[in-house]
C-alpha cells in the first residue's frame, strides 16, 4: 500500500515539476518572441518612416511640377483672353463705324423718300388732270374707255387665237392625216376580207321534179314534219329541180338544208326518217359552229377563250349585219386592230382580242333583249374576260367614252371593215334621212346660205355669206357643225365638213 502511495506522490511531484519546467521554457520563448516582435516593429517603423520621407519628397516634386504646368496653362489662357479682348475691341470699333455710316445713309434715304413722295404726289395730280382732260376731250369716262379698250383687246385676242387655231389645226391635220393614212393603208393592205351579202333563203337542188312529191308526202305529212322540226318554211313551186328554204334564223335554215340534202341522198323520206336526219343535221351544225369558232381563234392567234365564248363566235358565221357576215367582219376587225396597235406601240393582244369579240352579243341578240353591245359585255363579264377587252367592246359604238388606245383602235378597225365596198347595205329611206339631216344641221347655223350633202353623205359642202362670216369665223363654224353632226347623227366612217366663203365685187356699167 505504501509503495503505491509513494508512487502516486512521486507521480504528482513529477507532473508539477514538468509543468513548472514547461512554464519556464514557455515564458523564455515568449520573452524571446516579444523581443523579436519589438525588434521587427522597430525595423518596420524605421522602414515606414523612410518610405514616408521618400513619398513626401516625391509628392512635393509632383506638386511642384503640377504647379508649374498650371501656371504655364494660366499664362497661355491669359494671353488668349488678351488676344480675344483686343479682337472684340477692334470689332466693336468697326461696328461703331458701320452704325455711324448706316445712320448717315438712313438720313440720306429719308430725305430721298420725302422727295419721292412729293414727286409722286405731283405725278398723281398731273395724272388726274390728264385723265380729266382726256375724259373731257373724248366724252368718255375712264370706265367706258377701259371697257372699249378691253373690247378691242378681246377682239384682237380672238383674232390671234383663231389664226393660231387654224395654223395648229392645219399642221396637226397634215401630220395626223399622213401618219394615219400610212397606218390605215398598211393595215388594210395586210387584211383584205371578202364580203358577201346573204339573203334569208336557201336553195336546195333536186335530182328531178319527182322528188318534190316525195318531199311533200302523202297529204303533206313529210313537208309538215320537216317544217315543224326545223321552223323553216319549204317553198315548192314551179322552179325546176329546186326547193326554196325560207327563214330568218340562218342556223335553223342551215339545219333544214343539211337534213333535206341527206334525205334526198338517202331516198327514204318519211316522218321518222326526217326526225332522225334533223337531229343528225343539228349535231353536224353544232360541230361546225364549234369548229368555226376554233378556226377563228386560230386565224387571229387568240388563245385562252372559254369554250362557250368560242361556240358563240362560231354562231356568228350564221349571223349577218347589214348584209355583212359577222364572223368574217370580227376576224377582219381583229386583224386590223392588231396591225394598227403594233404600228403605234399599243397592246396588240388586247386590241386583237377585243376586235374579235366586239360583236359577240350579236350571236344571241335575237334571243336576248337589249342592244348587242350590252349583251356582249354581259357575256364577257360572265366568263371573266380581261377588263380592258370588255371596255373596248363596250366603247366600240360610243356607248361609253373610250379611255384606252386599244378601244379607239377597235372603233377605227370596225369603221374600216364596215366602210369596205359592199360590206354594208342600208335602206334608201335611212340613207336619204341622213343626207337631209346633214343639210338641216348645216343650214341651222347663222350665216349659212346653202349646203349640199355630196359623195354619198361622206361630205357636206357649205356656202356661207361673206358679209356675215369672215375667213377666221369659218374655222369656228366648221368645228361647231362637226360637233353637232357627231352628237346627233349615226354614220359609218367619217363625214367631211367643207365650209366655203367667196367674196365677189359686182359693178354695173351704165
Amino acid at each position: 500500500m505504501i509503495p503505491v502511495i509513494i508512487a502516486i506522490i512521486t507521480l504528482i511531484i513529477g507532473v508539477f515539476i514538468g509543468i513548472y519546467i514547461r512554464k519556464v521554457i514557455a515564458e523564455g520563448k515568449i520573452r524571446t518572441a516579444e523581443e523579436e516582435a519589438k525588434k521587427i516593429i522597430e525595423e518596420g517603423i524605421k522602414a515606414a518612416e523612410t518610405a514616408k520621407k521618400e513619398y513626401l519628397i516625391e509628392g512635393r516634386e509632383e506638386v511642384h511640377k503640377m504647379r508649374n504646368e498650371i501656371e504655364r496653362e494660366n499664362r497661355e489662357r491669359r494671353n488668349e483672353l488678351q488676344r480675344l479682348e483686343r479682337r472684340l475691341v477692334h470689332k466693336e470699333e468697326s461696328i461703331d463705324k458701320k452704325n455711324d455710316s448706316l445712320d448717315r445713309k438712313d438720313d440720306f434715304l429719308n430725305k430721298k423718300l420725302k422727295g419721292i413722295e412729293n414727286k409722286e404726289k405731283d405725278i398723281n395730280d398731273l395724272y388726274q388732270k390728264q385723265i380729266n382732260e382726256l375724259e373731257r376731250l373724248s366724252g368718255l369716262t375712264s370706265e367706258q374707255a377701259k371697257d372699249l379698250l378691253l373690247s378691242d383687246i378681246r377682239k384682237e385676242i380672238n383674232h390671234e387665237a383663231a389664226i393660231m387655231i387654224k395654223e395648229i389645226e392645219n399642221k396637226a391635220k397634215l401630220e395626223a392625216e399622213k401618219k394615219s393614212r400610212e397606218i390605215l393603208s398598211y393595215a388594210i393592205q395586210k387584211c383584205a376580207a371578202d364580203h358577201v351579202a346573204e339573203t334569208t333563203v336557201s336553195v336546195v337542188s333536186l335530182p328531178n321534179d319527182e322528188m318534190k312529191g316525195r318531199i311533200i308526202g302523202r297529204e303533206g305529212r313529210n313537208i309538215r314534219t320537216l317544217e315543224t322540226l326545223t321552223g323553216i318554211d319549204l317553198i315548192i313551186d314551179d322552179t325546176p329541180e329546186a326547193v326554196i328554204l325560207s327563214g330568218f334564223d340562218p342556223i335553223r335554215r342551215e339545219v333544214a338544208r343539211i337534213a333535206l340534202e341527206k334525205l334526198i341522198a338517202d331516198g327514204r323520206i318519211h316522218p321518222a326518217r326526217i326526225e332522225e336526219m334533223v337531229e343528225k343535221a343539228k349535231r353536224e351544225v353544232d360541230n361546225h359552229i364549234r369548229e368555226m369558232g376554233e378556226q377563228a381563234t386560230f386565224d387571229t392567234g387568240i388563245h385562252g377563250l372559254h369554250s362557250e365564248v368560242i361556240r358563240l363566235l362560231g354562231r356568228l358565221k350564221y349571223r349577218t349585219s347589214y348584209g355583212q357576215n359577222v364572223l368574217k367582219h370580227s376576224i377582219e376587225v381583229s386583224h386590223l386592230a392588231g396591225i394598227m396597235a403594233a404600228e403605234i406601240g399599243a397592246d396588240v393582244r388586247v386590241a386583237k382580242r377585243a376586235g374579235l369579240l366586239h360583236d359577240i352579243g350579236k350571236a344571241v341578240d335575237h334571243e336576248v333583249e337589249g342592244p348587242h353591245v350590252a349583251i356582249g359585255v354581259d357575256i364577257l363579264k360572265r366568263f371573266k374576260e380581261n377588263k380592258d377587252v370588255i371596255h373596248a367592246v363596250e366603247a366600240h359604238h360610243d356607248d361609253v367614252e373610250p379611255s384606252t388606245v386599244e378601244a379607239i383602235l377597235v372603233q377605227a378597225a370596225d369603221a374600216i371593215s364596215a366602210a369596205r365596198p359592199g360590206a354594208r347595205r342600208e335602206t334608201l329611206e335611212s340613207y336619204i334621212r341622213r343626207l337631209e339631216k346633214l343639210e338641216e344641221i348645216a343650214n341651222s347655223f347663222e350665216g349659212v346660205e346653202k349646203s349640199f350633202a355630196i359623195q354619198a353623205g361622206r361630205e357636206v359642202r357649205i356656202i356661207v355669206d361673206s358679209n356675215l362670216i369672215s375667213d377666221l369665223d369659218i374655222v369656228h363654224i366648221s368645228r361647231d357643225i362637226v360637233k353637232r353632226i357627231e352628237g346627233e347623227l349615226d354614220y359609218p366612217g367619217q363625214i367631211k365638213v367643207n365650209v366655203i366663203r367667196e367674196s365677189r365685187a359686182i359693178e354695173y356699167a351704165k
